[in-house]
């Protein structure tokens, strides 16, 4: 029986859970291929509990922990409302295709619902079908204004 739950920041049980899903994630190549480092994997958990806005959910079959979502909350100027970024979705190798995900993503809907969010944002890697999939049944699409303009792309720029 799986549970989702979101997760304490407080519970050493969840803390741990947290850190090994995030670290197995971090070394899959879907992750980038590198584990976490000691400083993420010894300052994470304070981190995200200093930040109101962070918020994790967890899945756990049994005592195991399966599955992750860290999601952070944003803000659309365009409807004067909080938006929910999804950051890391996690389902442990041993249980992908058991409709984890989706129970991961009812939980981080519901908590975005309490907190007035008008929509849920992701980005996912071109390459990772079984990912761009889950999202398209879950109902996410390319994000345009004005298909004219074309679709938005996902940027980054290293400052450190």
């Amino acid at each position: 029986m799986i549970g989702v739950v979101r997760a304490r920041y407080d519970d050493p049980a969840h803390a741990a859970a947290l850190i090994n899903l995030l670290d197995a994630y971090a070394r899959d190549p879907a992750g980038g291929g590198e584990p976490l480092s000691d400083f993420a994997r010894d300052n994470l958990i304070a981190e995200l509990a200093a930040r109101p806005f962070v918020f994790s959910v967890l899945a756990f079959d049994g005592d195991a922990p399966v599955g992750l979502v860290n999601a952070i909350e944003g803000f659309s100027t365009f409807a004067c409302r909080p938006l929910i970024n999804v950051h890391d979705v996690v389902v442990a190798p041993s249980h992908r295709g058991r409709g984890i995900a989706a129970k991961l993503f009812a939980g981080v809907e519901a908590i975005a619902r309490e907190r007035g969010a008008c929509k849920l944002t992701l980005e996912v890697l071109d390459g990772n079908a079984p990912a761009r999939a889950l999202y398209r049944r879950l109902g996410f699409a390319a994000y345009q204004l004005d298909p004219a303009m074309g679709h938005a792309q996902f940027l980054q720029k290293w400052l450190a």
